[in-house]
């Protein structure tokens, strides 16, 4: 609808480092997608948390009263902020080298200021350079994207007009633009004479992502240097 290839994804605007009260944050632009991500850890956890041999990662996600064309009664804690929380803990669980902190805890806050499609995908971009920036350790910067089917063809990094209620989509997550995948979640019923054409398509636009959250997380990391001596 905005003019874009069915392969091309929407620009992507960055910034790094604006919370400084947090170990780590990021602000991201997916196309008017918005998200504000902040990370905190790790520190000893809550003894309800806290694990032996690992660290325990708890995520809260959230969306402003304004983020999207209906006005939301409650910005948090609803099912569906539940299910996309407890989906990024998941995801980051297979990200981060939680064995290199056992009994602690990092607390990851994503909050979605604007959303227009693929919210999903724009926070796991968002949490990957917070991480990043609060010097977490990791197998790699995580990239994610959505990505769905019409009339038989993938149509990657959907905006909300394009997130229709009957479209099938899939948004995927793969770790430094690898075929390492940690995160899948499927929308809609989508026929499995599409499932091979859809999944390749999103793990080679994960890898394109990938690529520019790379050049963020780089030019961040020497920028830096100086101040870190």
């Amino acid at each position: 609808m905005d003019g874009r290839r069915p392969s091309q994804i929407r620009n992507i605007n960055t910034r790094l480092g604006l919370n400084r009260n947090a170990e780590g944050s990021c602000y991201i632009e997916h196309g008017n997608t918005k998200v504000l991500c902040a990370v905190y850890g790790p520190y000893e956890g809550k003894a309800s948390k806290r694990l032996e041999n690992r660290c325990s990662i708890v995520c809260q996600y959230s969306a402003t009263t304004f983020s999207g064309l209906e006005r939301k009664n409650r910005p948090r804690g609803d099912r569906k902020s539940t299910e996309i929380s407890r989906l990024l803990e998941k995801a980051f669980e297979s990200v981060i080298l939680t064995d290199s902190f056992p009994r602690s805890q990092i607390d990851i806050f994503c909050e979605v200021i604007q959303g227009d499609g693929s919210n999903l995908a724009a926070c796991i971009n968002a949490i990957s350079l917070a991480l990043a920036d609060a010097g977490i350790p990791m197998k790699g910067i995580a990239s994610a994207v959505t990505c769905g089917v019409i009339e038989g063809k993938p149509i990657v990094d959907l905006t909300s007009r394009e997130e229709t209620d009957l479209l099938p989509r899939v948004t995927l997550a793969t770790i430094s633009g690898r075929d390492e995948v940690v995160l899948v979640e499927l929308q809609n019923r989508l026929h499995i004479d599409h499932l091979n054409t859809v999944m390749e398509t999103a793990k080679s636009t994960c890898a394109d992502v990938y690529e520019c959250l790379a050049v963020v997380a780089q030019q961040h990391i020497r920028a830096c240097a100086p101040i870190l001596g």
